[in-house]
């Protein structure tokens, strides 16, 4: 798989790309730098050099929150990460979103295995049973609320709510299910008129949050 990554990385490199937050750029020397897409210009960024200094730098927002999901829209700002050869850039992207290039990868090969909401709730076990009692309509807000791009998660969701195909949430755009849209940019405005390659972030299967999310409703809700 590291192979296939970094060949997939390779195609997106022919100068830039985003992937989330994240701009990569290759450099003139044959390494490549990367940084938060909104500090583009900025000449006072904090220097760092190995593909580790990555686990540091997505585990805070800019106000020292923790970030239990990594794929949420709140990547600390002040940083360039300077890399030598393709596979710490594979090593660091993986740090930033983990598992998102080998998902992106298996995507592009047609091999992804999507899984609907219902069939992971069902699949639950202990504490987190409850989950599986969740409403159709509890599920349309929960997802609603939790997966949008706009202070949820950067994800392209790619799952259904149940075997049937229903979507996953009538709340969120149609832009959220389609991997071709930048899920920073607002649904609905024109794109700009030019902007690099795109690396989307893809969601194949509902997150352990989403699923604790939806027992937390169940729960409240069993409780009143």
């Amino acid at each position: 798989m590291p192979n296939l990554i970094e060949q997939a990385l390779e195609a997106a490199l022919v100068d830039r790309f985003y992937i989330g937050q994240i701009l990569v750029r290759k450099t003139n020397g044959g390494g490549f730098v990367i940084s938060h897409r909104d500090d583009q210009g900025r000449g006072d960024l904090k220097l760092f050099q190995s593909a580790e200094d990555a686990i540091d730098l997505t585990k805070f927002d800019d106000s020292g929150n923790y970030r239990p999901l990594k794929t949420a829209p709140n990547l600390q700002h002040g940083w360039r990460l300077q890399l030598a050869i393709l596979d710490d850039l594979r090593r660091s992207l993986d740090y930033f979103y983990p598992g998102r290039l080998a998902i992106f990868v298996s995507w592009k090969s047609s091999q992804l295995q999507i899984t609907p909401l219902r069939e992971t709730l069902d699949r639950q076990s202990g504490m987190y049973r409850i989950a599986a009692k969740i409403s159709d309509k509890q599920v349309n807000r929960v997802v609603g609320d939790f997966c949008r791009s706009d202070g949820g998660c950067l994800r392209t969701v790619l799952w259904k709510r149940d075997s049937r195909g229903t979507v996953a949430s009538t709340r969120l755009p149609p832009e959220k299910f389609d991997p071709a849209f930048d899920q920073t940019l607002t649904p609905g405005s024109p794109p700009p008129a030019t902007t690099p390659r795109l690396i989307p972030l893809l969601c194949q299967e509902p997150c352990n949050l989403l699923v604790a999310e939806c027992r937390n409703v169940v729960k409240d809700e069993t409780e009143r």
